[in-house]
């Protein structure tokens, strides 16, 4: 079956015919308005298809309209947390600090989907609920919420890898009495907590944000830990001329480096290189510390792969946070152990460990202190009862599958994803599924998708998808889809990539450990030349893809 040229406008014809006459017809369907979702719409419009998106929020911006938590703020350095593909966008585009907080993050994808005239193309308001492929017509019947039909060629999900929330079942949570958030659905009203009895469960990046903020503001906050995290400092700060040139000086050099064949978390050096004296490593420690950021992560290229030189990495970082919190209990509580630094996703903060200090809030470790119930005015742990007036809760996400997972796909014979991934994801590549042909996602597991910028990852997939399909379209193909041997053996290269390092020693969302009862499989793809590979499989007639 050929592929049609683009569709303009509405289908007509009878009621209960293949296309009813309020079916939207296109040939690619884009799910989710994100970074990766608005260059999807942009690009495929770019060969000339006819493109409609989806959006649950009422706006754009992915993850960071709805994390709006106080000190939401992104842990990449802003110039870098950009789109690579436009140069005028770059040029036009100022940001004001060296991690941009969520408002101003919020506002770039604003400009940029008004700047490219992406909005007229965007369903908002609109989450898709079922989709499955037709055999006899080759789309995808895509149905949402809003009693909708969009029925496309094909269909892209750029749904992101950190969109759904972890919703962790606290015991007796429905009875309290005061107002409960997540940090991944915040009110988009201000939310007080001056003179407030405020407590927080989890203490991962969002907690980490947020708990020195509010701290500024409650009568007394009480951090409810499960487990210590790694944080480094961010040393923010407001971002000038002199950056903005040194940044375009260097772009284009870090742009050519994505695509070298040794080029990722875990390079070749990784499993050759010396292990430096633990003088030597701490002094490098010291000086990144100081500097801010996740950098300290790059400073061997072994520290990913060798307890020797991560268990120096990991003491330091303990060393230093005994240094700043003064009460030694609260100091080593906060101290994460049994667990190699940057195999959790380092967090980045701004006075995190410092306001232990502060006399209004209080650290429970739950490990030694768990919760037993939430009550209508506190929380029982088995020490006793704190008192609360409101409680947040930062307890993550379903990350890399949930947004995936809650969408009802069904593909040739009726299979649908969820039975497909029943013990855990198994894609080509990340972007492709045996069994679901048209159906692409954007860094999904088994690409480097949340290892690294998640905005230049979500580009390269969708450059590499839009030539994959471009492929396809040229042959007079109307069916793409990943051949289940090289799915399969894509999958034992990235669980063989994730068993040389140390990844796998975490109990991370990396592996889905965060959601009770989703199989135990590591996710991202932390071997080298990621792209470099995708190059070599396009070059050689896109490899491991069906094309009928």
């Amino acid at each position: 079956m050929a592929v049609s040229a683009p569709t303009q406008q509405l289908a007509t014809g009878r009621a209960g015919s293949p296309d009813a006459p309020d079916d939207v017809l296109a040939d690619v369907v884009v799910v989710g308005a994100g970074f990766a979702g608005l260059y999807a719409l942009y690009r495929f419009r770019q060969l000339g298809l006819s493109v409609v998106g989806v959006e649950d929020a009422p706006d754009v911006g992915g993850t960071w309209y709805w994390n709006r938590y106080p000190g939401a703020r992104c842990d990449v350095p802003s110039l870098f947390y950009s789109y690579s593909f436009s140069p005028e966008l770059r040029a036009e585009w100022h940001w004001s600090e060296k991690y941009a907080a969520q408002a101003e993050i919020l506002d770039y994808a604003r400009y940029a989907a008004d700047r490219f005239g992406l909005r007229p193309h965007i369903r908002f308001s609109t989450r898709v609920t079922d989709a499955a492929f037709d055999e006899a017509t080759d789309r995808w019947t895509v149905r949402t919420d809003t009693g909708e039909t969009i029925r496309a060629t094909y269909c892209i999900m750029a749904t992101g890898c950190l969109s759904v929330p972890n919703e962790v079942a606290l015991p007796g949570l429905e009875d309290f009495a005061g107002p409960t958030y997540h940090t991944a659905r915040w009110p988009h009203e201000p939310v007080y907590f001056r003179g407030l009895r405020v407590g927080v469960v989890g203490t991962g990046s969002s907690a980490i944000q947020l708990i020195p903020v509010v701290a500024e503001d409650a009568a007394q906050l009480t951090v409810f830990q499960r487990t210590p995290n790694f944080s480094v400092p961010a040393r923010n700060g407001p971002l000038d001329q002199a950056d903005e040139d040194r940044f375009v000086r260097t772009f284009d050099v870090y742009l050519a480096g994505l695509e070298s064949p040794d080029f990722g978390r875990v390079g070749t050096a990784a499993f050759d290189a010396p292990v430096p004296p633990v003088d030597v490593q701490r002094a490098r420690y010291e000086r990144l510390w100081e500097q801010g950021g996740g950098a300290i992560l790059l400073a061997y290229p072994n520290l990913l792969t060798e307890p020797a030189v991560n268990d120096v990495a990991a003491e330091f970082v303990r060393d230093r946070i005994r240094s700043i919190v003064t009460d030694p209990v609260t100091a080593e509580a906060l101290c994460p152990t049994g667990y190699p630094i940057g195999v959790k996703r380092i967090c980045v903060d701004s006075g995190y460990y410092a306001t232990f200090n502060r006399p209004n809030v209080a650290l429970v470790d739950l490990q030694r202190d768990p919760i037993e119930s939430v009550l209508a005015d506190g929380v029982r742990t088995a020490s006793g009862t704190v008192g609360l007036d409101a409680l947040i809760l930062a307890t993550g996400f379903d990350a890399m599958t949930g947004a995936l997972a809650r969408i009802d796909f069904r593909a040739r014979n009726g299979v649908t994803l969820r039975e497909a991934w029943a013990e855990g994801p198994r894609t080509y590549l990340g972007v492709a599924m045996a069994g679901f042909p048209n159906l692409f996602v954007i860094t999904g597991p088994g690409s480097p998708s949340v290892i690294g910028n998640v905005i230049h990852n979500g580009e390269h997939h969708v450059d590499w998808i839009a030539g994959c399909i471009a492929h396809g379209r040229n042959r007079g193909a109307s069916r793409i889809e990943a051949d289940a041997r090289a799915e399969a053996a894509w999958m034992d290269h990235v669980a063989e990539a994730a068993g040389r390092t140390l990844f796998p020693k975490a109990n991370s969302w990396y592996l889905g450990a965060n959601i009770e009862g989703k199989p135990r499989v590591f996710m991202p793809y932390v071997g080298q030349g990621y792209r470099y590979q995708c190059a070599a499989i396009a070059a050689d007639g896109y490899r491991g893809f069906r094309f009928d």
